[in-house]
């Protein structure tokens, strides 16, 4: 059956009201989702905005990663002076299993949904692209900072969200 979730994050103080490092959300994200396809539980899924298909990452021992059914449906982002958000829907097909390694049954999305963000900048001091991430099992309260000129770039206070709306 057709499943979707939406995520949802939020980045604020930004120490900067023009945001002069250029901070924006990339057009990728990873969602822990149960595949029915290798038929393991809480495999890491890789979405692309655009993409009509996600890759699952297998795993380690046993199923390479292959593609998978799923698709980012929705992709919305606000900008603000202090605050930088996201709203994405994304689609998969879920089936009931039983994994195949650890004789349990597949939950939808998952038994411990897990998402990370990914996001871009640009240096002006340092004239160079940065890559950042925020993912739900981080601590937090934390700081986004600049690899080139160690400044704060973005504060992560809040966990993102993962709600399954059908």
């Amino acid at each position: 059956m057709l499943r979707t979730a939406e995520i949802t994050a939020e980045l604020t103080g930004r120490t900067t009201g023009d945001n002069s490092h250029k901070l924006h959300w990339s057009p990728r994200l990873e969602f822990s989702v149960d595949c029915f396809v290798c038929e393991r539980t809480g495999r890491t899924q890789i979405y692309e905005c655009g993409a009509e298909r996600a890759r699952c990452s297998g795993s380690r021992s046993g199923f390479p990663s292959h593609f998978t059914a799923g698709r980012i449906t929705a992709y919305d982002t606000t900008e603000g002076a202090e605050r930088l958000a996201l709203r994405a829907l994304v689609d998969f097909w879920w089936a009931p299993f039983q994994d195949v390694r650890h004789d349990r049954p597949a939950m939808a999305p998952t038994s411990h949904p897990w998402v990370r963000l990914h996001l871009g900048s640009y240096c002006p001091e340092g004239t160079e692209a940065g890559k950042h991430s925020v993912q739900t099992n981080l601590l937090r309260p934390g700081e986004l900072r600049c690899a080139h000129c160690e400044s704060v770039i973005a504060r992560d206070v809040t966990t993102p969200a993962v709600r399954l709306l059908n």
